[in-house]
């Protein structure tokens, strides 16, 4: 599994889905999906995207502060 970062490729708004979908090892289409379906269920899916694409460091800045 590789480092969760939002990637700078094949990223729609912020790229959360795809940085969740590479660090697990599935399709971005897969994880959108999911992720859509979720939010037809009750509860704070788009609050707990918000914060990630807050939390989450763009492949970008993760390169560039790499040791």
């Amino acid at each position: 599994m590789s480092a969760l970062v939002r990637p700078t490729e094949g990223r729609m708004i912020a790229g959360v889905c795809a940085g969740l979908a590479v660090r697990f090892g599935i399709s971005t289409s897969t994880m959108r999906l999911i992720f859509v379906l979720s939010c037809l269920l009750p509860g704070p899916q788009f609050l707990l995207y918000l914060a990630l694409w807050v939390l989450l460091p763009s492949e970008k800045a993760a390169v560039r502060n790499a040791w």
